[in-house]
């Protein structure tokens, strides 16, 4: 193994004053239970009782978030160093939507906007109390049609308040919530909820993206009709005042969602309405109180997808408390999230960002959603959002923030960002370029918080930390109760070396497995069949010497030219700083009994792959990697495929490349863009 070079990083890039540290949920927290439980008042001894005694740990957190429950556990973690098969606060009962909605006052809970910005501010608001009279609502409707806990319901629709609305009406009666953004096919679709079986779907009309509209009324009848035990779609209004739903209600029981469940309560407005919000003078007394369903710890809440791409999407359940739990640490210890914040993350509805974005209502803040392009009409899009949304907690994809950098925007020139404390990126790695161009364009007095972890966890393994510094290119570390490691191929422990990240202990949002699957054979392959008891994340990943982590790309994905192990991503960090290229996609082929690593680039309007070009990019790896990195074949690409969350798909290219079939292409996006990858005469060249 060879140690990573960095740049001259020594020092951070931002670090909270004392004062600042004090005044945080991690720090109170930190005081709280190192008195009680005997350790140093210091982050790292913190860190280290949280995965020693993972029990008192979750416990502790349990009872400083304040969550709402009717019945306590008997105990808090069993058969403890099972993976899988640890059981946590088995006996407790819980429900996961009572505890997002135990506000009911008029501070706002959520603000959209979108590419129609039919308002004078672009902002529909809806305030706690409204929120909890829509969900009453619709948890009446859903009663109407016999919802139980355990079925499913799930919904096709943009990033808007009317998800959130009908997730927590269904979470209310202890059903399972799944969801897919519009922009998925009919064949997408029905690979993902043909395999749960939904009792109930919610669907719009269509959406907006990139300045156009799409009309998805043909492709929800086409979904309802191959759903056999679909009762009923509740339809959202989101293109048109008044779309025809005509063609879909020959076929089924259809209502829309401003009708679903008026009956139970006829105060209320609906706050889909584009002109006026639902009504803010709603008193307390015209809500009803919703039944909660007193479930479970380990109740199944949400089914989310694998990405596809290498055969059906696998349903990944998740547990309610555990959900719960690690989203309230993640956002109240982690990134400090309290009543007074605004947090916003560009996502969809079929990112598992959207699932952890939705839990910042269990710690009262108000949630900021758009549903459009990012980048529509112009890079500022978003920022003017910030600005007049007042946004605290501000995240999107890195390679949101590589495209920003690429554009040259300076949103922190532009538009006033007094309130934003605070900068998430996931999705993939963070390049260290992009730490730069964040401190230098956006704001330099803020945390930079790269996360890590994803739809198989709904949550992170390694994240961002108040009480730590940020360093250039590096996530600060690994999520309390989090026993993160990194392996060799061997199983042996890694400190500043590249290998498998893992995570050495059972933590409470690990899935409850995969859907109808009684043996949990897919489900014990997926993660546990390479280590022993031991959760394989399948990243390729190191610690570095100040406890940071630094994410290479996928292990999938690593590169082998010479028997030396590559992650993709450290090509890509590099390639970003060539400013003709806008992205790139890395792959090893076959070649002469080896491997060569060939490099696919989509340029900017007007720029040419010239061999001065090709040499620069290749200079530019070598200088900053080694020479093993330094791509063999440069071609220029139109398009890269990725998938519908957004994620570059080497696997897919590699596949065609070699000329063998893609077995989904349904997951991807834009799986059109894989004819340019396919019969390349250049690839069978020397």
């Amino acid at each position: 193994m060879t140690k990573t070079k960095h740049a001259d990083d020594s020092q951070p890039l931002w670090r909270l004053s004392p004062h600042a540290m004090r005044g945080t949920a991690m720090h109170r927290f930190m005081q709280q239970t190192s008195a009680r439980h005997g350790f140093a008042p210091e982050y790292d001894a913190l860190y280290r009782w949280s995965i020693d005694d993972r029990a008192a740990f979750w416990s502790a957190l349990w009872e400083f978030t304040a969550v709402r429950a009717s019945r306590r556990w008997e105990c808090a973690l069993e058969n403890a160093d099972a993976m899988p098969g640890a059981q946590w606060f088995t006996g407790a009962r819980l429900n996961f939507a009572e505890n997002l909605l135990r506000y009911r006052d008029d501070q706002t809970a959520i603000l959209f906007s979108g590419e129609d910005e039919s308002n004078a501010s672009g902002i529909r608001e809806i305030t706690y109390r409204q929120l909890y009279a829509e969900v009453a609502r619709v948890t009446a409707g859903l009663q109407s049609l016999g919802v139980q806990p355990g079925d499913r319901v799930a919904c096709y629709l943009p990033n808007c308040p009317e998800a959130i609305i009908a997730m927590l009406a269904a979470a209310a009666l202890g059903a399972v919530w799944s969801s897919c953004s519009p922009d998925f096919g009919v064949k997408g679709v029905l690979e993902r909820f043909a395999q749960i079986q939904p009792r109930v779907l919610f669907a719009a009309d269509g959406y907006r993206y990139n300045g156009k509209a799409f009309d998805k009324r043909d492709a929800v009848t086409s979904v309802a009709a191959g759903l056999d035990n679909l009762e009923c779609v509740v339809t959202v209004r989101f293109l048109n005042d008044a779309p025809d739903w005509s063609a879909l209600r020959n076929q089924h029981r259809v209502i829309s969602f401003d009708e679903f469940g008026a009956t139970k309560n006829p105060a209320t407005k609906n706050p889909a309405d584009k002109t006026v919000a639902a009504d803010k003078t709603v008193a307390a007394d015209k809500i009803p109180d919703i039944n909660f369903a007193q479930l479970p710890f380990d109740h199944p809440l949400y089914i989310l997808y694998s990405s596809g791409t290498t055969g059906a999407p696998k349903c990944i359940v998740h547990g309610a408390g555990g959900t719960l739990l690690q989203h309230l640490k993640e956002h109240q210890l982690h990134t400090d999230i309290g009543r007074a914040d605004r947090m916003f993350f560009f996502t969809t509805c079929g990112w598992m960002m959207w699932n952890w974005l939705v839990s910042g209502l269990a710690s009262g803040c108000a949630l900021v959603l758009y549903d459009g392009a990012p980048l529509f009409p112009d890079p500022g899009r978003l920022w003017r959002l910030a600005e007049r949304a007042g946004i605290s907690v501000f995240g999107a994809g890195a390679r949101y923030f590589a495209s920003l950098a690429k554009a040259d925007a300076r949103p922190g020139a532009q538009h006033d960002l007094s309130k934003l404390r605070a900068v998430l990126s996931t999705g993939s790695p963070l390049a260290a370029e992009s730490f730069d161009y964040i401190y230098r364009c956006i704001k330099s007095d803020l945390l930079l918080a790269s996360v890590s972890g994803g739809t198989d966890i709904v949550s992170c393994f390694v994240l961002g930390n108040p009480l730590r510094p940020v360093y250039r290119g590096e996530i600060q570390g690994p999520g309390l109760g989090m026993a993160v490691d990194i392996f060799d191929a061997g199983g042996r422990s890694l400190r500043e070396q590249r290998g498998e990240l893992v995570c050495v202990k059972p933590f409470p949002s690990m899935p409850l497995g995969f859907w109808n699957e009684p043996d949990g054979r897919r489900y014990h392959d997926a993660y546990f069949a390479r280590f022993n008891n031991v959760w394989a994340h399948g990243d390729y990943a190191e610690i570095t010497a100040r406890d940071g982590v630094v994410i290479h790309g996928r292990s999938d994905a690593v590169l082998n030219p010479g028997g030396v192990r590559i992650g993709t991503a450290e090509i890509y960090r590099q390639v970003e700083k060539v400013d003709e290229v806008l992205e790139s996609l890395c792959i090893g082929q076959a070649w002469e009994g080896d491997t060569r690593i060939v490099l696919f680039v989509m340029l900017r309007d007007g720029a040419k792959l010239t061999d001065e070009l090709k040499t620069r990019i290749r200079d530019t790896v070598a200088a900053n990697t080694s020479r093993r990195h330094a791509p063999k074949k440069i071609i220029a690409v139109p398009d890269i495929p990725r998938t519908l969350s957004g994620k570059i798909v080497e696997l897919a290219a590699r596949k065609a490349v070699h000329g063998e079939a893609v077995e989904n292409t349904e997951a991807l996006a834009n799986p059109e863009a894989l004819q340019h990858f396919r019969g390349l005469t250049e690839l069978q060249e020397a």
